[in-house]
This record gives structure tokens, C-alpha cells and sequence, in this order.
């Protein structure tokens, strides 16, 4: 049994939407993925626990039946069971939700997300599969902490970012803040880390909130902006997608220097050269302090 103070994040999925490699992709981290060079990333999940023995996932990607395959401690102990307690939404995209039709299986727990999360949630009649008897869901208030586990405190605040692509209408605001797209502050007694998988831009409230925890895991899509337009695998821009660049003026590189715990980049997009270890982009990172997330790696607080 762990002390009720320490805070154990295990990365089920490191990548982006469509992971790496991406199905349709033939760029050269994909190729590389493919031909064993670099570790494969599923998409973007972690889970979360303080005793080892119950655990929440933060966010459900289209992989997450893999991801609970591949994690010895969030194996069934019994004949129906299963450590997940909740899971927490941190936005309505699809690489973050559609592995909650993976959970519709008959064994409780707690979903947790924003109204506005919700409400995508509900007006999608497929995640009526959800069996309402078994699986409570419960509304996060942003700044107001909750406990989606005994010992563990949870924090879902406002970041800029969009609404989900599926549900653009027209010129989406790139950088809106609200329920649409939260961070999360986990903290247990002491111990302070911030899950932050999609963020537009870092002003300088965010940049103190982030400053003085003990781990971040923050939005590493892109290294440049015109990064998948200039290679040739898509039109949008990061800052179009909602993502802030991790290089250049104003990137998160630039803007998170003065982070004082572990720095590590997730939601990693499979365009993004950092995920060659011998390129500039790498090496640049590596020099910052910062690291790339890898599917089973663990944090402990």
C-alpha cells in the first residue's frame, strides 16, 4: 500500500489524435514507428492513483482497451471488476471521449466533466450505452477542487483552446476560455502536478499556475505552427487545431522556462520531428530540461 501522499501518474497514451503511427500517415515518424526505430504512441490517456489500488483515468482515448490491456494495475482483481473508479474529461474531443465506449461493460464508476462536456456527451445517443445505474456522472465547477479519489484532490480550470472540431460552426474562436477545454491540477497532501493535453496559448496566469508544481504534462502537438502544412500532411495550422507551438517566440518552450518540477510534453502529434531523438528539435528540448511522454511511463510524486 502506498502512503496517501504520494501521487502515482502512469501515461497509457502519449500521443495525439491518430497516434503514432497515424494509419494513413507515411511522414517520417510514422515510418520510423512502423519500421521499429522509435516506440509506437497510442493516444492521449493517463492514469492516476495514490494507494495503487484504485485509479482514475484523465481522459478516454479511442485506445483505451489496448491501454488497460497493457497496465498490470488496472487489470481485473475478480471475475467483474476493475480499478477504474472515474474517469475525468478534460474536453469533448474525440481522441479524449470515444474510449469511454470501451467502458460500457456493466461495472460502475464516476465520469466527471464540465457542463459543457456533458452536454455533448448526452446529445450523442451512442454514449447512452453508458449504463446510467452503473455510471454516475458527476458536473466539474471550474477552480472548485473535487475528489475523484480518497486522498486525491482534483482542480479543472479554464485554458484558451476551441470547441471539438465536429462541433465547429463556422470560424471557431481560437483561444476562448471555458468549459470547453480545462487543465487539471492533481494534488495529493504535498504533492503537485498539472495534466494540461491541449492549451492555445500560455498568458501569464497560466505560466504562474504552472510554475511551482512538482510535475507538467503539458500540450506537446506541434513544434512549429506551420508544422503540417509545411511538411505536407494538412492544411491547419497548430494555433488553427488549438495548440500552441512548443519552438518559436511565445512557444511553450520559451514561455514555461521558469518551470521548477518535471517538465514533460504529451499529446504529441506524429508530424512532430521531436519524436526523432537525434533531431534539432529533440535536442533542443532535451537542453530545456524537458522530456517526451512514452506510453507506460510512470510519475510519482
Amino acid at each position: 500500500m502506498r502512503s496517501e501522499e504520494t501521487v502515482r501518474i502512469v501515461v497509457l497514451g502519449a500521443g495525439a489524435g491518430g497516434g503514432l503511427p497515424q494509419w494513413n500517415c507515411g511522414c517520417p515518424q510514422c515510418a520510423a514507428a512502423r519500421q521499429g526505430l522509435i516506440a509506437p504512441m497510442s493516444q492521449s490517456t493517463l492514469a492516476v492513483s495514490v494507494d495503487g489500488e484504485g485509479w482514475v483515468l484523465l481522459n478516454a482515448s479511442p485506445d483505451l482497451r489496448q491501454q488497460l490491456a497493457a497496465c498490470s494495475s488496472l487489470h481485473p482483481k475478480g471475475l467483474r471488476d476493475s480499478p477504474v473508479k472515474a474517469v475525468v474529461v478534460t474536453n469533448g474531443d474525440v481522441d479524449h471521449i470515444a474510449g469511454l465506449l470501451t467502458l460500457r461493460e456493466k461495472t460502475g464508476f464516476t465520469l466527471h466533466a464540465t457542463e459543457a462536456t456533458h452536454r455533448v456527451l448526452l446529445e450523442n445517443a451512442v454514449f447512452g450505452v453508458l449504463d446510467p445505474a452503473l455510471v454516475e456522472r458527476r458536473t466539474i465547477t471550474l477552480d472548485q477542487p473535487f475528489s475523484p479519489l480518497p486522498g486525491l484532490m482534483v482542480t479543472a480550470y479554464a485554458v484558451p483552446g476551441k470547441v471539438p472540431l465536429y462541433l465547429e460552426d463556422g470560424a471557431p474562436d481560437l483561444a476562448m476560455l471555458g468549459e470547453q477545454t480545462v487543465g487539471l491540477r492533481l494534488q495529493s497532501g504535498e504533492h503537485e502536478a498539472h495534466y494540461v493535453p491541449g492549451c492555445a496559448a500560455l498568458p501569464d496566469w497560466l505560466v504562474d499556475r504552472l510554475t511551482p508544481a512538482a510535475a507538467v504534462l503539458f500540450d506537446g502537438t506541434i513544434w512549429t505552427d506551420d508544422e503540417m502544412p509545411r511538411s505536407g500532411t494538412g492544411a491547419k495550422t497548430g494555433a488553427r487545431m488549438g495548440h500552441i507551438a512548443m519552438s518559436g517566440a511565445g512557444g511553450s518552450l520559451e514561455r514555461l522556462a521558469g518551470l521548477r518540477g518535471r517538465r514533460i510534453y504529451t499529446h504529441v502529434n506524429n508530424t512532430n520531428p521531436a519524436l526523432i531523438p537525434e533531431s534539432a528539435a529533440r535536442i533542443a528540448i532535451a537542453a530545456a530540461g524537458w522530456e517526451i511522454a512514452s506510453d507506460g511511463m510512470e510519475v510519482v510524486l
